[in-house]
């Protein structure tokens, strides 16, 4: 999914969404084994979360460290996957590129002590009324319009006269 910043932009829903993205980290550990991400509870916006990176933390001990995530799938079933198996001599961070989850979504220190930092972003979809939508063309127009007139034509250069 693109991410459009405060954009209007079309996610395939029906009609168009804008899209907010947000930082996210949580750090899992033997105290804290596992983090819950949940969106708000509001009718007209969807949650999700964009996993980026796995990465073991300061200290951690020379042993496996297995991060799950538990979801739901295409049929609504709840499914847990493994996403990372981190260990500090040989693969002390992982890169999971865009991998995205619609809310909830926990993750969990499935095995080890960690400490294990899980970022992202945490992306925010919400329907845009039509009348939002027709106030933003009218203002592109306008921007359009001004863009025109500040340009001056390009004038052709003189030819010199040979003698």
């Amino acid at each position: 999914m693109a991410c459009c910043d405060d954009e209007s932009c079309d996610l395939g829903l029906t009609g168009q969404s804008k899209l907010e993205s947000f930082l996210f980290s949580c750090e899992l550990s033997s105290k804290v084994p596992f983090y819950t991400f949940q969106g708000d509870e509001e009718e007209d916006l969807e949650h999700f979360l964009e996993l980026r990176t796995v990465c073991l933390g300061e200290g951690v001990k020379e042993e496996s460290n297995v991060v799950e995530v538990t979801a739901m799938n295409h049929q609504g079933k709840t499914i847990s996957v493994p996403i990372a198996n981190l260990h500090i001599s040989c693969l002390p961070m992982v890169s999971l590129g865009e991998f995205e989850l619609k809310a909830p979504v926990t993750i969990r220190l499935k095995a080890g002590t960690g400490p294990v930092t899980v970022s992202g972003l945490h992306l925010i979809a919400s329907q845009v009324e039509d009348s939002d939508l027709s106030d933003e063309e009218d203002d592109d127009d306008e921007d359009e319009d001004e863009d025109e007139e500040e340009i001056t034509p390009i004038k052709p250069a003189k030819k010199k006269q040979k003698q």
